[in-house]
């Protein structure tokens, strides 16, 4: 069975909205239903092809599934962890985010010997775990379905979807937990104010630079959209830069260099670096 299209079409969505979308809870529910329809389209391929042998049926439900299901997980996790975090008080918030934290790893603590079969990338129990047949002998261990029907399902594929989801969980609940730190600590120590650098620049040189930090790793290591990196580059420079998303297509659409700002910026610093070595 060859799922190679669907999962092409399913990253590049994904990808799309995680750059694009800012609110968070929005973001999870566009997410949410991006992975049931290509789970559904999964499942309909499945019915329709079946797999060729089981070598095949293990890499589905160990590798292929789990595209969707990990990031459906995750997100409804993170979409219900913000509708009900609490408004105000942050005593209050910070209980919540270790009541949260602490039901991950008793989850953690509950699955140690699978954790550490799917962490240790070990294969031995893959016909036991991530083929249908099994399901007779392995029965299923998640009490909470996602996704998950008899033809469709194997005795691990949910619960290896859930260390995957809970493992990005921890990360994000524990940035949570240190942001709220750190906010506490803001309001007891006052800082000192700075003023704002002038932007000398043009509003498509903004465009470009900020686009270029987003692809460039800042957006996957700080979770951020790119209005959330050009609202923080606002917090620095004294700019507000206008039709974002219109000025990126007319850089992708410029016939010389789609990187005028960047060269620009790359030959002042080569021109000064070679004044210093004169």
């Amino acid at each position: 069975m060859d799922s190679t299209s669907l999962c092409e079409n399913f990253e590049r969505e994904f990808a799309t909205i995680k750059i694009t979308s800012s609110n968070i809870i929005e973001k999870s529910t566009v997410v949410i239903e991006l992975c049931h329809g290509f789970l559904k389209d999964l499942r309909a391929l499945l019915l329709r092809e079946g797999f060729e042998n089981t070598l095949d049926e293990i890499n589905f439900f160990k590798n292929v599934k789990p595209k969707a299901i990990t990031p459906l997980i995750y997100f409804s996790e993170i979409r219900s962890f913000e509708i009900q975090f609490p408004k105000a008080n942050i005593d209050c918030q910070k209980k919540y985010l270790r009541h949260k934290i602490n039901k991950l790893n008793r989850f953690f603590n509950r699955n140690l010997e699978f954790e550490h079969y799917v962490n240790g990338r070990y294969s031995h129990f893959d016909t036991q775990y991530y083929t249908r047949d099994s399901l007779e002998t392995n029965h299923l261990i998640c009490s909470d379905f996602y996704f998950q029907e008899k033809d469709f399902s194997t005795s691990r594929d949910m619960l290896l979807s859930k260390i995957k989801a809970y493992t990005q969980l921890a990360t994000y609940l524990d940035g949570r937990l240190h942001n709220l730190k750190f906010q506490s600590v803001a309001t007891e120590i006052p800082l000192l104010k700075m003023d704002k650098l002038i932007w000398p620049f043009t509003n498509t040189d903004w465009v470009e630079l900020v686009y270029a930090l987003s692809y460039a790793g800042v957006a996957k290591q700080n979770r951020l959209s790119i209005t959330d990196i050009s609202k923080n580059m606002q917090e620095v420079f004294d700019f507000t830069p206008k039709d974002i998303y219109k000025t990126y297509q007319d850089i992708k659409n410029r016939k010389n260099s789609r990187t005028m700002f960047l060269d620009e910026l790359s030959i002042c610093l080569l021109s000064e670096m070679g004044k210093s070595e004169e």
